[in-house]
């Protein structure tokens, strides 16, 4: 086992670009779509109505109540042209009582300014439809403001537990997703070496000697995992202590969790080498599914957001949703791990099965 392991890690020293490759694009992207999960500071909208300056001044102050985002009257060629380079990620075309949302893309930013701006027209409208006259309506929201501001009763709203409830954090959520996802390319590569030292007659020439075939396989598959593992905790140690990330008090657990993320990915992986019949097959179809999963298991998108019963399914079949859950709940609620056995035990579940078919399917394919 151990010559095994040490001719795989021959190779990656030779050339480590992949590896520190996929680690930099896990950090990168991780911090470039991130960012986008917070409020941005300013908004620009315009309108192109009959009184559009009118409406501008209107609009403009009452948006900006109440909020830390600034929405700044900008004209209309400027805001379209921002839009179109990139610029601005979401900009508000003012309507006398509605308004559009003008967008090129689709990120995180879309739904806080969506939901702010949906609320004030609202609000705008109940107080118009209220009172006709504009006077009244003037003094209709500065006794609303005011009862706000002292209210008759105040409610305070906790958890189960009586601790405050915790504001969840995306950014926490996508920091994850796109690591495990590196991940789940970097292990798949690694156990693909099974493939290719068959198809290079590697394989052959170790079976003559006194190494067993358990102990190849042992080899192989402990050297997938331990890059992968390695290379997982590097990334979540520099979010969690350069970067700045809170990745919660139990960073123990959260290192429990990647490492049978790791073994599960692993045994996926087997699976998928046990399916094709040569190294090329293996990265024609797993690159073209794993980006898939992180999809089909809502690791992008809020808790509760995929619903469908069949995709649900099919996400739950990976290790990577069982891991999203077990690693948000430690970072995020700080679970206990009692609160996380059931998705690691998932996972494990998971692993025992995957590999068992597939090293039975190498070997059928073998002979």
């Amino acid at each position: 086992m151990k010559p095994i392991f040490l001719a795989q890690l021959a190779k990656d020293r030779r050339n480590p670009f992949l590896i520190i490759l996929l680690v930099v694009v896990s950090i990168v992207a991780t911090v470039l779509f991130t960012s986008g999960t917070q409020a941005p500071m300013t908004i620009q909208i315009y309108s192109e109505a009959d009184q559009a300056e009118a409406i501008e001044d209107k609009w403009a102050d009452l948006l900006s109540e109440g909020t830390d985002m600034t929405f700044e009257v900008t004209e209309a060629d400027q805001v379209k042209e921002n839009i179109k380079q990139g610029q601005s990620e979401v900009a508000v075309k003012l309507l006398e009582d509605d308004y559009k949302l003008v967008t090129a893309s689709n990120t995180p930013t879309i739904y806080y300014v969506e939901q702010h701006v949906r609320a004030v027209f609202e609000r705008e409208a109940r107080i118009e439809a209220a009172v006709s006259d504009a006077d009244q309506q003037g003094e209709m929201r500065e006794a609303i403001q005011t009862e706000l501001n002292d209210p008759l009763m105040t409610m305070d709203v906790q958890s189960t537990s009586g601790e405050p409830l915790t504001n969840y954090d995306m950014g926490i959520q996508l920091m994850f997703a796109f690591t495990l996802l590196v991940a789940m390319f970097i292990i798949g590569f690694r156990v693909n070496n099974v493939l290719k030292d068959k198809v290079y007659h590697i394989w052959n020439r170790v079976i003559l000697s006194p190494v067993s075939k358990t102990k190849m396989y042992a080899g192989y598959l402990l050297y997938a995992f331990t890059i992968g593992f390695v290379q997982t905790a590097v990334v979540l140690v520099i979010f969690n202590y350069v970067l700045d990330y809170d990745l919660g008090e139990r960073f123990g657990l959260v290192l429990l969790v990647l490492a049978v993320f790791t073994f599960s990915m692993v045994s996926v992986a087997m699976l998928f080498t046990g399916f094709v019949k040569g190294p090329e097959q293996f990265y024609a179809l797993y690159p073209s599914i794993i980006p898939l999963i992180p999809l089909i298991s809502g690791a992008y998108m809020m808790p509760g957001t995929i619903s469908n019963p069949a995709l649900v399914f099919i996400g739950d079949l990976f290790p990577l949703s069982h891991a999203m859950d077990a690693l948000v709940d430690l970072a995020i609620y700080d679970a206990t791990f009692q609160e996380i056995v059931q998705p690691i035990m998932l996972m494990i579940l998971i692993s025992v099965i995957s590999m068992g078919i597939g090293i039975n399917l190498v070997e059928r394919r073998s002979s």
